[in-house]
């Protein structure tokens, strides 16, 4: 198991790892709970992790996290047609339920 990254903030992390679910690479999330420790540890140390479980899948996750983080910020938003929940126009996926977007980009 490798780590492929650390995020800024939990949802931003659980769209890394539907993004990487989304192209057959397992990966776990660590952290999850430890932002509540900050002030007792160092803030660096709570960020969210994402690591695939397989290291073969390593380079290609770190592809898909790439052009996760080169995506300019949207502010126009889209409404998943499987939860009903509102997404940022640039997200691939649902940040609630996982289902693809892309059909509503138009």
């Amino acid at each position: 198991m490798k780590k492929i990254c650390s995020a800024a903030s939990l949802m931003e992390a659980q769209i890394m790892l539907d993004l990487l679910e989304h192209a057959n690479i397992a990966a776990r999330l660590f952290n999850e709970h430890a932002q509540g420790g900050v002030g007792d540890i160092p803030f660096t140390h709570a960020y969210p992790e994402v690591w695939v479980v397989r290291d073969s899948d390593f380079a290609r996750g770190q592809a898909i996290v790439r052009a996760f983080e080169k995506t300019p910020a949207e502010t126009r938003v889209v409404f998943c047609r499987a939860c009903g929940e509102e997404n940022p126009r640039n997200f691939q996926l649902c940040w609630k339920c996982g289902a693809g977007l892309e059909a509503m980009w138009g």
